[in-house]
């Protein structure tokens, strides 16, 4: 089974603090799909303002998971690393749906597949899932650019 710890995630995504929302990717299969993990800490800066006595994770933050965990079996499925000129972008979302609130202490298993790719469109599939219970799931279109 395939793993990746935070050091080597950084190599394939350019976000960081506040913006990297990718701690660990239990499992992969390149060209398939990926199976990862964001902790939802209480500390999260956007839990500040959304909402103060009653902190909820934001709906665009667990797409964002998704799309972060798609890019990041992208580039593993072509053998290549996010770099400065090499950029992954999260062009479009359908039949976004969210089932219930994520909080802080929650831990956010992001399954990601593939679902086509079309002159340089990739559709993915993504379910978030809390405690096995699916807590957001939708359709997600990204594209590689190279600048």
């Amino acid at each position: 089974m395939n793993k990746l710890e935070i050091r080597e995630i950084l190599k394939y995504l350019p976000h960081r603090f506040p913006f990297l929302l990718i701690d660990r990717v239990l499992s992969y299969e390149a060209g398939k799909n990926i199976l990862a993990m964001k902790n939802v800490a209480v500390n999260e800066p956007y839990f500040q303002g959304h909402f103060p006595g009653n902190p909820v994770m934001p709906g665009v933050m667990i797409l964002e998971s998704l799309a972060q965990a798609a890019a990041i079996l992208s580039f593993l499925s072509q053998k290549r690393e996010s770099t400065q000129n090499l950029l992954y972008y999260f062009v479009g979302i359908d039949r976004a749906r969210f089932k219930r609130p994520v909080v802080p202490g929650d831990q956010l298993i992001l399954d990601v597949s593939i679902a086509r790719q079309v002159r340089g469109i990739a559709k993915f599939v993504g379910v978030a899932t809390v405690d096995s219970a699916v807590v957001t799931e939708a359709e997600l279109l990204c594209t590689i650019k190279e600048e």
